[in-house]
């Protein structure tokens, strides 16, 4: 697009003034996305007279309202005062009459010749680089608006103005794909023949990710392809500071590197607001205010003062504020959280730091493992969901940390209801196993937290047994009850003996399955345990008692345990729908309902079935447990097919048959999953004809999760849920913080959250 100039101003008559046409800075690259932005910058400069523009370094600020003023269609156009080089407060209104060509040669305030410059006008004043000098263009700005009515000003700034009537438009990074276009339109640019290809478009979305989609950043990045291939460029981001250098010489100074462009906000910091910026880098992703006060809070910072020295980090755009169903939280882009990093490097207080992270979110793991048995468990889940990134550099941190790696192992097993409940299988065993393979065993043990690995390794015996690798399971849970029995650890025998009766279960060795799970039911009730896991033990009682009543046939059920253990399974789960309603548990209740529905299908009523299956995968979807939405999935077929409907019924096998691997062994290979499954699948694929079937399955199969529940529940009323996604960088749902969680964090008891007395 050709750029867009305007006839100077018309000023007043005066015969002191004389004016020097200025016009805006002509383009001389291409201006790449930002029009939802230039849209909006447009609605608001014809509301609002004093509409400021504020963003961290390199985010495209100057460029933007450049763009956007070089549109505007007042009469007497639009002219820019950039400020940029102006240090002393007192030139301010010199350096800004002097900037839009007025001379005066009379003894006047340059404020006065201003005044009357604008006074008759309907002009647009684009102001620019004011940051460090907020208060005296603040005034400036203040007293022309009120002395022109016809004039309105565009401001650009890290901060705003703090002037009445100023609307504040904060400018966020590119999106990835806008990013990726200005990285290929400046690297092309550089390096002549440049183009995105199979080979390079991985590692050029991946440089922008990694760079925020901070426009400086990307420009500098794409420069040093003249000697870098996108993949070693990539490599070298680590050190992203050192790198990326080389603006054009024709660029401001603090935008000749990406050091010295965050470096400009970290100038215009008092010593506190450094100092804060320093400690909030070792923050992962977002958090919120009682995290902030606590980790930071202290030697120099008191918690009192966090709030607000950090209300000015969000003035001055180093901090971004992101409201969510949680409430407030706060984050800093990558870029200028390396940079604090090094500064908290640099002052030796990272290691500090890093501890008091670590102990804040062992302490809010704690919280959220004792509000998983209540009725707060779904805001837990949401508030676990949304602090992963923290959570997982504090395991990081802690896992790492020279001759004590116990806290870390005391939070990858406090975290199995995050695991476990909310479909994070894979992650789990990742810190379970890391966590337990780096304990020095037994031997370690004077720390105070002697059951810390028996918990991991309990926790690992079930992510490992619900993905199918039972010899891995078996292991743990052996280790565990040995020596659990050797240091008579009651709690920990309990918890052992119960997860090697479900492993006994999936094994299709449903009477040992019995007899384990109702000695460990006894020793949880000697010991006054009752939580979550034991309602599950429970669930899994009346499975393998129900299993030992034998498996229904082609549609009818073979009665060869006997009415009575179908009413004691159906007994037990009923006792757990009873207590879940009591605590407003809601993830137990889940499995019990499956069991329910099963008896309901066994015993020819889909109808009531499907309600309760419905029931099931809706709550199993909202915690993400994949595992048990995927059994309700499961259920829901063989209801479907009894309901007369085989096309769908293999529809949604299809979908659960594609989503079992990611989990590991379908229905874990066992009896109870797996024979009602294959008999489901015979008289399916006899009643469409096998093309009909592995047609139906297919489509199945392109379902996705969220889709396939969404065609689960499709006969119903239901409400689907949305399953919450893990944030990403400027992007997530919070969870229910309550005051509970603002208390300062401390080592929580080892195996906290699942005694209740």
């Amino acid at each position: 697009m050709r750029p867009t100039s305007r006839p100077a101003p018309r000023t007043n008559d005066s015969s002191d003034v004389a004016e020097v046409p200025r016009d805006l800075p002509l383009e001389l690259t291409a201006f790449v996305g930002r029009a939802p932005e230039l849209t909006r910058l447009g609605e608001a400069t014809a509301h609002d007279r004093l509409v400021t523009v504020v963003g961290p370094g390199g985010v495209g600020k100057s460029r933007l309202v450049a763009r956007a003023a070089a549109a505007c269609a007042l009469p007497d156009g639009a002219r820019l005062v950039d400020l940029t080089a102006v240090h002393a407060v007192e030139h301010v209104d010199r350096a800004a009459a002097a900037s839009l060509g007025l001379v005066d040669h009379a003894v006047r305030p340059a404020l006065e010749v201003l005044r009357e410059h604008f006074a008759g006008q309907r002009a647009l004043l684009v102001l620019d680089g004011f940051e460090h000098l907020v208060a005296p263009c603040a005034a400036l700005v203040g007293d022309l608006l009120r002395a022109a009515p016809g004039l309105r000003v565009l401001a650009a700034g890290r901060r705003p103005l703090g002037v009445r009537g100023e609307r504040v438009v904060p400018l966020a990074p590119l999106d990835e794909r806008d990013a990726v276009a200005l990285f290929a339109d400046r690297a092309e640019a550089a390096v002549p023949g440049f183009a995105l290809d199979e080979d390079n478009t991985a590692d050029v979305r991946e440089i922008c990710r990694r760079l925020d989609g901070i426009p400086l950043a990307v420009e500098l990045a794409a420069g040093r392809l003249t000697v870098l291939s996108p993949g070693q460029l990539l490599h070298r981001l680590d050190d992203r500071f050192r790198l990326l250098t080389g603006g054009g010489r024709d660029a401001p100074p603090r935008h000749r590197t990406l050091r010295t462009a965050i470096g400009w906000s970290h100038e215009l910091c008092t010593a506190q607001e450094r100092l804060l910026w320093a400690r909030l880098s070792v923050f992962a992703g977002s958090f919120d205010l009682e995290a902030a006060e606590y980790v930071c809070g202290a030697q120099g910072l008191s918690a009192d003062e966090v709030l607000d020295v950090l209300g000015e980090l969000l003035a001055q755009s180093v901090v971004s504020r992101e409201d969510g169903p949680g409430g407030v939280r706060y984050r800093m882009l990558e870029t200028v959280r390396a940079y604090g990093a090094d500064w908290l490097e640099g002052s030796g207080d990272t290691a500090r730091l890093r501890h008091r992270h670590r102990d804040w979110y062992a302490g809010l793991a704690t919280w959220c493992e004792l509000e998983w048995f209540s009725s707060r468990q779904k805001e837990a889940a949401a508030r676990i969901e949304v602090e992963l990134p923290n959570l997982r550099a504090a395991l990081e941190h802690a896992l790492n940390e020279p001759g004590d790696t116990r806290p870390g192992l005391h939070l990858a097993g406090t975290l199995w209801f995050c695991w476990v409940g909310c479909g994070r299988l894979a992650e789990g065993r990742y810190w379970l196993q890391r966590s337990i393979e780096l304990d020095q065993g037994p031997e370690a043990e004077s720390d105070g937290v002697p059951d810390a690995r028996l918990k991991a390794l309990c926790a690992f015996g079930h992510v490992a047994l619900l993905q199918g690798d039972t010899v891995a399971a078996l292991t743990a849970l052996h280790e565990c009850r040995d020596e659990a029995e050797r240091t008579d650890d009651a709690v920990a025998v309990a918890y052992a003996e119960h997860r090697t009766g479900f492993l006994a279960l999936v094994g299709d060795d449903a009477v040992r399955a019995e007899r384990l799970l109702r000695s460990a039911l006894e020793r949880y009730e000697d010991i006054g345990e009752l939580n979550s896991l034991v309602l599950l033990a429970r669930v899994e009682l009346a499975t393998a008692v129900l299993v030992q009543g034998g498996f229904p046939g082609e549609g009818a059920p073979d009665d060869r345990g006997g009415a009575g253990r179908t009413a004691e399974a159906v007994r037990l789960c009923e006792e757990v729908r009873e207590v879940c309603e009591d605590h407003g548990e809601r993830w137990a209740l889940a499995y019990a309902l499956l069991v329910l529905a099963y008896v309901a299908w066994s015993e020819g009523d889909p109808a009531r079935a499907r309600r309760l299956v419905e029931e099931c995968l809706v709550i199993e979807h909202g915690f993400q447990d994949l595992v048990g939405a995927l059994l309700a999935i499961e259920l829901l077929a063989l209801v479907t097919l009894d309901e007369g409907d085989p096309a769908e019924a293999a529809v949604l096998r299809g979908a659960a048959g594609a989503l079992w691997p990611s989990v590991g062994s379908p229905l874990f290979g066992s009896a109870p999953s797996r024979d009602p499954r294959a008999s489901g699948e015979r008289r399916c694929r006899a009643r469409l004809g096998p093309a009909a079937y592995e047609a139906a399955v297919r489509e199945g199969a392109r379902l996705g999760l969220d889709a396939a529940v969404r065609r689960a529940l499709g006969r119903s009323a239901q409400p689907v849920p949305v399953a919450p996604q893990e944030p990403r960088e400027g992007d997530g749902p919070g969870g229910g913080a309550a005051a509970e969680t603002t208390r300062p964090a401390a080592s929580p008891a080892p195996w906290s959250g699942e005694t209740t007395g």
